[in-house]
């Protein structure tokens, strides 16, 4: 490219300055968008490691991996073929794993045999011991002596010095000093004395050096791995029995990069072991391990990308119309180079050039804006709710910046393309074109909008048939379950309805023509005359702003039902902040000795003397003796003191609550088992998660029902409508042995904590029931104080003589909801992608009317010439913002509306869109729609200050003059 080509690109690129800083700022947002997720995942993946490294290390590490060889029917080892595959593990293998590993460890062994003392005065020669001589590589380093001396590297003769675990040594009731003569049949005929020099114990029981666990080393005589390898297998030719190699590698800093590489090298290790030694092979690996991180890697990168392309689609469509802007502002200059001299290659080179640099600026620019979105993606806790909690490790990955080049490459070739066609326009063809601009767009021509709700309503009846919501994410239905299409095929929907909307746009203005050409002021009916002229060149920022503000209400509107319905799955599960259960003290009741020769009773253990309480509330089941031994029949238990609950720091409310099951019978017929729930009604209002909309009447009356009477109950109106009760009937529920009436004093549909459609439940008074049967352990609810912790509580009650069974603390249930990375990733890119709709909408709209003003000085001069007042002509202007913008921006959020009430219902799984509780709802947070309201506000505040700025500045006798409107 010549330097006056260069001289041009950079002149133009200055006088488009604002429309060439615009484009750069919708690349920058595209790329960094674009980047941001692959680093989420990549960081997330790290914590999901983490997490998965640390839950499965209970056995053997998460990272363990153990090679082993075993000699068939006693054949010799080929000692060539062995120092080639140990040699391969031990050099190659750590390599192409690639991680650092926390622990190595070659074990190898003889074929065990019946030992024999040399001495049998000194040890006993009546027992059978069957031991086996194993060598562990690097084993002096990981034990202490804890008698005699550490083993000679040396073998005198056929005399082996051996360590023995001191644990093993007393079992097999041997020691320090002891010769055993071991002798051996396998290939050759030697028998070999081991002298036990010392014993050990273990320096760290938790290394993961010990992977093989300690009950197998009691039967083993621990030599140096240098004599074993020497005087053993090479000196006397003893048959190696088995050699196993493991490793324990360090998985924490993987990327997602690494995962299918490491997995065909873990694939792939079979045969290069099998080839250097046969009868070698992988016994343990962390295959599956990947594997799964690779699953889970994939579904969350899909999912946030699906989430993410309405608004990374929209973004581009941006950069596409600035684009747009830009040529068709530039077209006269094009055919003019074009009709002196300048070849078509030349003028698309100049373009083409202005792209690279742009992008090349937004792909250094991108990625860091990118780091710090995945950061914020990362502390999501909530629809634009950010919290400071410990960030995830996001760094810059290949992934990432391949993804940023892409977006780069599509953002250039989506704004050259346009720019070869006007390339190859003569003066002629421009002038031809610009006279034709009242044509109609492509999509109109072809019918796109028609075709794309077409699909949209497809997709709809698809998700109402229940068939396109079979994405999963790896999370349980109590925390998070999302189908990625439910946010594409509603984006399709609003931009479909936009540009259907833009199809009868002029049909309208036409309409309001008609209706008003009579009374509408000269000011209006210009505006009319204007927009109904040139409508298509508005569409662009039209359909920018119905799916801005359109997609901005659905995802804000998804985010926070998401949010709302998981969060009080929850807190209807647990029905409180806390639940403690305590360990209640009982002793069994004897009655009279049983007759007969076998009975049933319903003894159980209790606390104290007679066990654990039964947190279920009942007594376990115990078979009762025969003949005449006596027959625990029921559990006497004594209440721990509930009034220190009330006390407890950082506890607002306590009450106590039964939780047991009953038959319940009514009229004389069993209506099978239910949940029966005692409760004190003032403490229960106090501590209880109500949601009050699940209720006909406020859930309080409810429990004044209960203060009514003694013996009063509310019944679920699943039971009430299959046994036709009414308040004021009465039924029995049989507790025990003993039976309760009850009478209906409420029938509501849900009650914290229980599933009518699983189980039936009666909400009764805790001290009635009491008074009718023997204590039944209950639990204890508590109402926290914000911020109050529960570890204080339990050691505060273990001071005061409570021991407690089991606590669930919902808090802390809900925190951990809230780090799940898919969970935080989904939030974080509704959160963003609601921003970045925001200011891309902001910046389009100030944009388009800046240019679409600055265009049309002529036509404004011309206006002025002819007795049109400056007020008269701003009235104009305002009228074309609101029937355009405005319009855009009603039919934006009306839509985005319209497709929350439609798509989000199917948010609810599949297994659970009946049976759900509580009951799900669609959220449209007023303050969401409010911080866009302020947005339009403002959007239309700088329209028209841009509109009175460029009337101000109008001076009639420049604008009114020949040429071309520049």
């Amino acid at each position: 490219m010549g330097v006056p080509l260069l001289r041009l690109l950079f002149r133009k690129m200055w006088n488009t300055k604002w429309l060439t800083l615009s484009t750069l700022l919708g690349l920058i947002v595209a790329v960094s968008f674009t980047v941001s997720i692959p680093m989420y995942s990549d960081g997330s993946l790290k914590r999901v490691v983490a997490t998965t490294l640390k839950a499965e290390s209970e056995g053997l590490p998460a990272g363990s991996l153990i090679m082993s060889y075993q000699a068939s029917g006693g054949t010799k080892t080929d000692p060539a073929a062995l120092t080639a595959v140990n040699q391969y593990i031990v050099d190659e293998v750590p390599k192409e794993i690639g991680f650092p590993h926390d622990a190595y460890v070659n074990t190898r062994s003889i074929r065990s045999t019946e030992v024999f003392p040399e001495d049998p005065t000194k040890v006993d020669a009546s027992r059978t011991r069957t031991m086996s001589i194993v060598s562990m590589s690097g084993l002096q380093d990981h034990i202490s002596i804890s008698g005699g001396q550490l083993y000679s590297d040396q073998a005198d003769g056929d005399t082996l010095e051996a360590l023995m675990l001191e644990e093993a040594m007393y079992r097999q009731d041997l020691h320090v000093g002891d010769v055993m003569e071991y002798p051996v049949y396998s290939g050759v005929d030697v028998t070999l004395k081991v002298k036990i020099v010392g014993t050990f114990q273990l320096a760290n029981e938790n290394d993961p050096y010990w992977y093989q666990g300690f009950e197998g080393m009691m039967n083993n005589l621990y030599v140096p791995d240098q004599v074993f390898n020497e005087n053993l297998l090479n000196r006397l030719s003893i048959p190696l029995h088995n050699s196993s190699w493991y490793y324990a590698f360090n998985l924490g800093e993987i990327k997602t990069s690494q995962l299918s590489p490491l997995s065909d090298t873990l694939d792939r290790l079979n045969v290069e072991l099998y080839q250097k030694l046969k009868d070698t092979k992988v016994d343990v690996s962390f295959g599956s391990l990947l594997n799964d991180f690779r699953k889970q890697s994939l579904q969350m990168q899909t999912l946030l990308f699906t989430l993410a392309a309405p608004m990374i689609a929209m973004v581009f469509y941006y950069i596409v119309m600035n684009a747009r802007q830009a040529l068709d502002k530039q077209q006269s200059d094009i055919a003019v180079l074009r009709s002196r001299g300048a070849s078509t290659k030349q003028i698309i080179l100049i373009y083409l050039f202005e792209s690279l640099i742009l992008g090349a600026i937004a792909l250094i620019a991108g990625p860091l804006l990118g780091w710090f979105m995945s950061k914020s993606i990362g502390s999501a806790d909530g629809f634009l709710t950010f919290v400071n909690r410990k960030s995830i490790p996001v760094g810059f990955n290949f992934d990432a910046l391949a993804l940023g080049a892409a977006a780069v490459i599509i953002a250039i070739l989506a704004t050259l393309l346009p720019a070869v066609s006007f390339a190859r326009s003569s003066i002629v063809k421009t002038k031809q074109k610009q006279a034709r601009s009242d044509r109609a767009p492509f999509w109109q021509r072809w019918f796109l909008d028609i075709v794309l709700m077409g699909i949209s309503g497809y997709g709809y009846y698809m998700f109402n048939q229940r068939q396109m919501l079979t994405f999963q994410t790896g999370m349980t239905t109590d925390e998070l379950q999302v189908q990625p299409f439910l946010f594409f095929v509603p984006a399709l929907a609003i931009f479909s309805i936009g540009l259907f909307f833009l199809r009868v746009f002029p049909w309208l203005l036409k309409l309001i023509g008609w209706i008003g050409k009579k009374w509408l002021p000269v000011p209006y009916y210009l505006s009319l005359t204007q927009l109904s002229r040139s409508s298509s060149s508005y569409y662009p920022l039209m359909i920018l702003l119905v799916l801005t503000l359109g997609l901005g209400v659905y995802n804000a509107s998804a985010a926070r039902t998401i949010d709302l319905n998981s969060t009080e799955r929850t807190l209807y599960k647990y029905g409180a902040d806390v639940i403690m259960r305590t360990v209640w003290e009982g002793t069994p009741e004897i009655t009279r000795p049983s007759q007969g020769g076998s009975g049933q009773g319903q003894g159980g253990g209790s606390g104290g003397s007679g066990g654990g309480g039964n947190p279920g509330g009942r007594p376990g089941g115990g078979s009762g003796g025969g003949g005449q031994n006596p027959t625990p029949s029921k559990v006497i238990y004594s209440e721990p003191p509930f009034e220190i609950f009330r006390k407890l720091d950082g506890v607002e409310h306590a009450a106590r609550v039964l939780q047991t099951k009953g038959n319940i019978i009514v009229s004389g017929r069993s209506a099978g088992q239910g949940n029966v729930m005692g409760i004190d009604n003032v403490d229960f209002a106090q501590v209880a998660w109500f949601r009050n909309d699940l209720f006909p009447t406020h859930p309080f009356n409810y429990l004044n029902f209960l203060g009514m009477n003694e013996s009063a109950a509310l019944v679920p109106s699943t039971m009430a409508e299959k046994y036709k009760l009414k308040p004021g009937d009465v039924f029995t529920v049989a507790l025990g042995e003993q039976t309760v009436e009850f009478a209906v004093y409420g029938i509501l549909p849900y009650w914290p904590s229980q599933y009518p459609d699983q189980t039936p439940f009666i909400i009764a008074n805790l001290d009635y029931i009491y008074d009718q049967v023997p204590l039944i352990p209950y639990e204890v609810w508590l109402k926290m104080k914000p911020g109050a912790k529960v570890a204080p509580l339990i050691t505060k009650l273990a001071n005061e003589g409570i021991e407690l069974y089991s606590v669930d603390d919902v808090r802390s249930e809900l925190a951990a909801q809230s780090k799940h990375p898919t969970r935080g990733g989904v939030f974080g890119i509704l959160s963003l992608g609601f921003l970045v709709s925001v200011i891309v909408s902001l910046i389009g709209y100030v944009l388009y009317w800046f240019f679409n003003l600055s265009g049309r000085v002529v036509q404004f001069g011309i206006l002025r010439a002819m007795g049109l007042s400056r007020k008269q002509l701003t009235f104009m202007l305002l009228a074309e913002q609101i029937l355009t913008a405005g319009l855009s921006i009603v039919l934006g959020i009306v839509i985005g509306k319209i497709a929350g009430k439609l798509y989000l219902p199917f948010l609810q799984t599949a297994d659970n869109v009946t049976t759900q509780v509580p009951p799900f709802r669609i959220v449209f947070d007023s303050q969401d729609t409010l911080q866009l309201y302020v947005v339009v506000f403002v959007m239309l505040l700088m329209g028209a200050g841009l509109l009175f700025w460029q009337i101000r500045r109008l001076r009639v006798h420049q604008a009114v003059k020949m040429g071309e409107e520049r």
